[in-house]
């Protein structure tokens, strides 16, 4: 059997290390030349962390939201909390040192901002606000619109970029509000708690949640019953790699006979390519069986990393635990989880 072909990582060095709490840390990478880490607000990346000979591993994928604005900040930088019986959060929190190389994949994900609202609506939860205070930062120095961040924590030591937080609310008092929920003092948050926290949404209301799936729960009613559109509800999430994204299955060994296939027209990285799509095989297969430098991240239907627009025909997605209604309504599909259902079809890749 052929041997994996290595998948497209690049060697991060770690220029910096922030100690934002007791229990979490910031990891600033030189960022590389060229476009290929370029990025955009809520997009992660997924890092080799090594492991011990002690353990019996010898490293773990894992994917660490950007704490980063691309706009504002020369470097990349990823933010990781530790995780009890976390293996990878709890090395790094332990080990990581400037001067040390960490692989990466290209960033990923489709927790950004994409629907022009007028109005921003953040929930974070501990180590969600990741991912939010990189949207946040990028909305209050790109546009003029207002945002409202709701965060709880364990405690007020717990709160990651309390500072920064509260610099950005004093700079930006006129469209920023941030309230905290800690649950050393109020207990809990409940959907009807959080809901009263909200202003009055336009239709061009926004929200984007982040954190424990039980809290982006209770985040989604407070944001329905406060009036916002469903279909402008956005959750992140992350499930465990089961996988090596670093590398891809072997080729198939030249082009797929075309005898029954569906016919694809793709447009990647600015050139459009007319290929034959087996019935049987996703779509992210069959580009990267033909030489074509398609993106991918996890390949197992849950980061979004591999997303493209269906513009003709129809397909079927094995797996989904990514994309939303909002984004399958606008032919939003997953190459590495979409078969043919149709004999011509259209992907754009953004």
């Amino acid at each position: 059997m052929d041997s994996p072909t290595p998948a497209p990582s690049h060697p991060l060095e770690i220029i910096d290390v922030i100690e934002e709490t007791p229990d979490a840390v910031s990891l600033v990478f030189a960022r590389p030349a060229g476009d290929r880490f370029d990025y955009r607000p809520g997009q992660f990346l997924t890092l080799r962390v090594p492991g011990t000979p002690e353990d019996g591993t010898t490293w773990a994928p894992r994917c660490y939201s950007l704490s980063s604005a691309p706009a504002l900040d020369e470097h990349l930088q990823v933010t990781v909390k530790r995780t009890a019986g976390g293996y990878a959060s709890n090395w790094l929190c332990d080990n990581a040192k400037p001067g040390m190389t960490l692989d990466s994949l290209p960033p990923g994900g489709r927790f950004t901002v994409r629907d022009d609202p007028d109005r921003l609506v953040l929930f974070a939860a501990g180590s969600g606000i990741t991912p939010v205070i990189s949207i946040l930062r990028a909305a209050l120095a790109e546009s003029a619109v207002p945002v409202v961040l709701v965060y709880a924590n364990r405690d007020r030591a717990s709160v990651v970029f309390d500072g920064a937080l509260t610099a950005l609310a004093a700079a930006h008092g006129d469209r920023l509000h941030v309230t905290h929920w800690l649950e050393s003092e109020r207990g809990l948050p409940d959907a009807a708690a959080l809901a009263a926290l909200l202003p009055a949404p336009t239709a061009a209301t926004s929200a984007y949640l982040c954190g424990p799936a039980a809290f982006m729960d209770r985040a989604t009613e407070a944001a329905t019953a406060a009036g916002v559109d469903g279909a402008r509800i956005h959750r992140e999430a992350f499930s465990s790699l089961t996988g090596d994204p670093f590398a891809v299955a072997p080729a198939a060994g030249g082009p797929a006979p075309s005898d029954g296939a569906a016919t694809v027209t793709v447009d990647l990285n600015g050139e459009s390519t007319v290929l034959a799509w087996p019935r049987d095989q996703v779509l992210l297969d069959a580009l990267l069986d033909r030489g074509l430098d398609a993106p991918y991240v996890c390949r197992e239907g849950n980061c979004g990393g591999c997303a493209f627009t269906l513009r003709r025909g129809e397909v079927h997605m094995l797996v989904n635990d990514t994309l939303d209604d909002h984004e399958l309504g606008n032919g939003v599909r997953l190459a590495c989880q979409s078969l043919p259902r149709a004999d011509e079809l259209e992907a754009e890749f953004d």
